[in-house]
């Protein structure tokens, strides 16, 4: 991995910031990576588009900007819908399954769906979905140790939530490994 750029949409709120965050200490913390992380809400923080943009690296990263994402995750059609156009011909597309639907699926993306909002539920709490799509896309793109974004999950999550987010990110890693051997649907197009 030389740097990738990594984008996170979804609901204007602080689970999409999370999102970025976890992963960011994952790679710097507990993987001996460089990372950046910059974030987008405003008035999108009350349930338009927001987004929260990582770039990995193994060496110094000189730009901080997301132009053209390695890694796009969205978690609303609104989101779907405003970044979709910008992801790098040949990059990984991770959905919400349930959420994001197109009239004409993009092309030449690698298409990861996903039914997040559907196995936090299972789990109990709709609130942990975010936690979910980590687990997800640390499962599929094999950019970070599993054991790096768990203890970047365990520290990052408010006190007395470790449990539930850390089964959230289990569930939506063990799917994700799932659709990475192919024993799910999923495609490129």
């Amino acid at each position: 991995m030389s740097l990738t750029e990594i984008r996170i949409g979804g609901f204007g709120g602080q689970g999409v910031i999370l999102c970025g965050m976890i992963l960011g200490r994952a790679a710097c913390i507990f993987d001996k990576k460089y990372a950046t992380l910059t974030q987008s809400f405003g008035p999108e923080a009350r349930g338009g588009a927001c987004a929260v943009q990582v770039i990995i690296s193994e060496k110094p990263i000189l730009y901080p900007y997301v132009t053209q994402p390695n890694v796009l995750a969205v978690m609303s059609q609104a989101a779907a819908d405003k970044f979709v156009p910008e992801i790098r011909p040949g990059g990984c597309l991770i959905i919400e399954k349930d959420l994001v639907q197109f009239k004409a699926p993009p092309q030449k993306v690698n298409l990861h769906p996903v039914p997040a909002t559907r196995i936090a539920e299972d789990i109990g709490r709709k609130i942990v979905q975010n936690i979910v799509m980590v687990g997800f896309i640390t499962a599929v793109t094999q950019l970070l140790p599993p054991e790096a974004v768990h203890q970047s999950v365990r520290r990052s999550v408010p006190p007395g939530t470790e449990t539930i987010n850390l089964m959230a990110f289990d569930k939506g890693y063990e799917y994700g490994e799932k659709e990475r051997k192919g024993l799910v649907d999923s495609f490129m197009v």
